[in-house]
């Protein structure tokens, strides 16, 4: 793996007294597509949460590109490099597409960037442009997903942290929101850390995973050997007949939070 750009060292992060994430360590390399997988309520957006300043860490260091950020205000790590697209989307409903776009590029003084920019996100997803002046509440949930992810495009970011980017779309608009995400990082540079449970499809798309069970790392691999073990392909790709016992083990795993 390259050098990483963003590097996640022995995290504790609570809620309240409850601890929601024990000892998370993991590197994102620069120009990589790295994605974290788990179960609902593993703690996988509080670990997006924790890097980008939403949430507190009251152990551990977040570094990036070798600066520690740890307990940094959203508005500066988002300076700094980090877009953050959350689950749900959360567009301003009741601005234009247009109009969330430039809260996007807030922090920017190019005006000449901003606008090409701006043509270059309409360029991946040309619904936009032809909603541009539509309220983005009125837009389909798919449509929000693109806003959401051109939105934060617009603050040129260095980083990108995805929380569930197909969460509620259906499979055509999953596939082409995933080959959008990986023509940005091809053709941008952008390094993406992306959150999502629809296993097949992370793992397809990203070099290299982190499985999140309770809090806890307890796999790590590159993504083309972590599609070969029974683990991933039985409770999170589902192709493993589980059985009796499998059903089981599957039950006391849904229990994960």
């Amino acid at each position: 793996m390259a050098e990483p750009i963003l590097k996640v060292s022995n995290i504790e992060t609570y809620y309240g007294p409850i601890m929601a994430i024990r000892g998370v360590s993991f590197d994102v390399p620069q120009g990589g597509i790295v994605t974290i997988l788990g179960a609902n309520g593993a703690g996988k957006t509080t670990v997006l949460k924790t890097i980008c300043g939403v949430m507190d860490p009251q152990k551990g260091s977040v570094a990036f590109e070798g600066r520690e950020i740890q307990r940094t205000d959203p508005d500066k790590v988002m300076r700094l490099g980090i877009s953050h697209v959350p689950e749900g989307r959360e567009v301003f409903p009741f601005l234009t597409v247009r109009e969330n776009l430039r809260m996007g590029a807030y922090t920017r003084r190019d005006p000449d960037g901003v606008a090409q920019d701006m043509s270059t996100v309409f360029g991946y997803f040309p619904v936009l442009k032809e909603r541009a002046d539509q309220r983005a509440g009125s837009l389909s949930g798919g449509e929000q997903q693109m806003l959401a992810i051109s939105r934060a495009l617009m603050a040129r970011p260095k980083v990108m942290l995805l929380d569930e980017p197909s969460l509620g779309l259906s499979p055509k608009l999953v596939l082409e929101i995933f080959d959008i995400v990986t023509r940005i990082n091809r053709e941008r540079g952008v390094t993406i850390l992306l959150v999502e449970q629809n296993a097949n499809m992370a793992l397809k798309v990203a070099d290299y995973g982190y499985v999140l069970e309770v809090g806890r790392i307890v796999m790590a691999d590159t993504c083309a050997r972590l599609m070969e073990k029974d683990d991933i392909k039985e409770f999170y790709l589902g192709i493993k007949d589980q059985g009796a016992r499998g059903q089981r083990r599957w039950k006391k795993r849904k229990t994960w939070r």
